[in-house]
């Protein structure tokens, strides 16, 4: 399933950054970024075009970027000057590495199937007490819209997974899509909190 939606921003690289480069995340970032340390190291998962990475470096922080398209890669490259991986979520090894870890409208294209297991990789890479974001289109179960694949989730269904997997839920909302012609469109976010073991 995946590759299908990596195939459509292969294709469409161009249109979807000009489309989402500018859009306005800075609400969620902030309340992201309100628990990361001065300085902290950011993972941004499934990044797209760059845009939020390329915030979190002027704000100071040490940022890592990945994407599953290498169009998507070249774009965010050029706008961050820096290297952008391409990797799936799947693909992810790090470990008790990040102060935070973005993924901002990025997991929604995971396999379902695979989803626990990335977010246990996610769990992993994040240091304890490492914060967590994710946003989905609002809804239940996977859907096809056009050409690519959705996981949509409630708030309830994204935070009782994220229980599952070692997080403690602290803050979360159903929120307009930022994108002009968009705003009737519904996104649900979370903040997640990697629990420190005993």
């Amino acid at each position: 399933m995946i590759n299908q939606n990596i195939e459509y921003y292969n294709q469409n690289a161009e249109t979807f950054y000009e489309n989402s480069v500018n859009a306005d995340m800075s609400e969620w970032r902030n309340h992201f970024l309100k628990y990361i340390p001065d300085g902290g190291r950011i993972l941004d998962a499934g990044c797209g075009s760059g845009r939020d990475s390329k915030a979190f470096i002027q704000g100071g922080f040490s940022v890592v970027a990945f994407d599953a398209s290498r169009e998507m890669c070249k774009k965010a490259s050029e706008l961050l000057g820096q290297e952008v991986w391409q990797i799936r979520f799947e693909e992810m090894s790090f470990k008790d590495e990040f102060d935070g870890v973005w993924a901002c409208a990025s997991l929604l294209h995971a396999d379902e199937n695979e989803f626990p297991e990335v977010l246990t990789k996610i769990n992993k890479a994040l240091k304890n007490n490492g914060i967590f974001y994710a946003s989905f289109k609002y809804g239940d179960g996977t859907t096809q819209r056009g050409e690519r694949i959705f996981i949509d989730f409630t708030e309830e269904r994204i935070k009782s997974l994220l229980e599952e997997k070692g997080f403690e839920i602290i803050d979360s909302g159903v929120s307009a899509d930022v994108r002009v012609g968009r705003e009737n469109e519904k996104w649900t976010n979370v903040i997640a909190i990697k629990k420190i073991k005993d």
